[in-house]
């Protein structure tokens, strides 16, 4: 498997943008553009937990079963955004 975003571990492959744009648009390689754009998070107010369960709904809404998504977010607190912030 190839390199993943940091912040929510979708492949950076699957990104339809290749990955989320830095202040001054150039491409990062650590977040997807669902995540990061303008060399910042789409959702910084959001806290781990939160974050999780918006990921969830978001991978239900696009047909994946409950329990597969809720089993991909799992490893989102070992992701280097998360893991940077100690909010395990």
């Amino acid at each position: 498997m190839g390199a993943k975003c940091q912040s929510c571990g979708m492949p950076l492959s699957k990104d339809p943008n290749g990955g989320g744009l830095e202040a001054d648009g150039s491409r990062s390689f650590l977040y997807c553009s669902l995540c990061y754009d303008n060399g910042g998070f789409r959702h910084p107010e959001m806290n781990l937990q939160e974050f999780q369960e918006h990921c969830i709904a978001q991978l239900k809404a696009k047909g994946m079963p409950s329990i597969f998504a809720w089993l991909f977010t799992r490893h989102i607190p070992n992701l280097a955004r998360w893991a940077d912030t100690g909010a395990r």
